[in-house]
């Protein structure tokens, strides 16, 4: 349990960011209903007054986490392979193993162990953008303007539902997981096949 961890020595340098990592290894490794200041302090080996004068509380280091966790995203999402076509499937892959690699932190980007109110905070907003920019950019290379925004939702929606089902564990992980999740945005660009759609009105079977 993180009550019998031995703390780290702090020495001289960027205790704000000394914080944030040992959260992130908290989160990781317990959840977010393990994070307390004072176990946080305790790992970085400071007093919690010190972390406090960094983070005024809880929430504090909750939104640092997700703008953290946003830029690493975006920046995921910018070096993942496309072409002139528009195509996503490298996006949503990409989008999908940084779920995977960061499975804590990746909840608490989208608000579980922390207050709706903090996360309204202008540079947590830009970063998100910023992530979701990505996918309207590949879009507009393949779509009218006014079906972009609709798309976009609609790929996120499925990254994100993919992302969650495989980090809760709700699906089982092939061996070759990768594979399963191309095939699953493959389908998104193409089309369910006319075999598993449903009879029209007019068809007699």
């Amino acid at each position: 349990m993180s009550s019998q961890s031995k703390p780290a020595r702090y020495h001289h340098g960027d205790l704000r960011a000394a914080l944030l990592r040992q959260a992130r290894a908290l989160l990781e490794a317990e959840g977010p209903a393990a994070l307390s200041m004072r176990e946080i302090a305790r790992r970085v080996g400071v007093a919690a007054p010190s972390a406090y004068h960094h983070f005024p509380g809880l929430d504090a280091i909750a939104v640092a986490l997700a703008e953290e966790g946003f830029a690493e995203l975006a920046q995921r999402l910018d070096t993942a392979p496309t072409n002139d076509k528009g195509q996503l499937a490298g996006t949503g892959l990409a989008y999908v193993r940084f779920a995977l690699d960061n499975p804590g932190l990746y909840r608490m980007m989208f608000g579980e162990g922390f207050t709706a109110s903090s996360q309204e905070g202008q540079s947590l907003k830009q970063l998100r953008q910023r992530a979701y920019e990505r996918v309207l950019s590949g879009l507009r290379k393949r779509l009218p303007e006014e079906e972009v925004e609709t798309a976009a939702l609609f790929l996120w929606s499925l990254v994100h539902g993919l992302s969650l089902l495989m980090v809760d564990g709700r699906i089982e992980r092939p061996d070759d997981s990768e594979a399963m999740i191309m095939s699953v945005l493959r389908l998104a660009g193409t089309g369910l096949p006319s075999s598993v759609n449903p009879p029209s009105a007019n068809d007699p079977h």
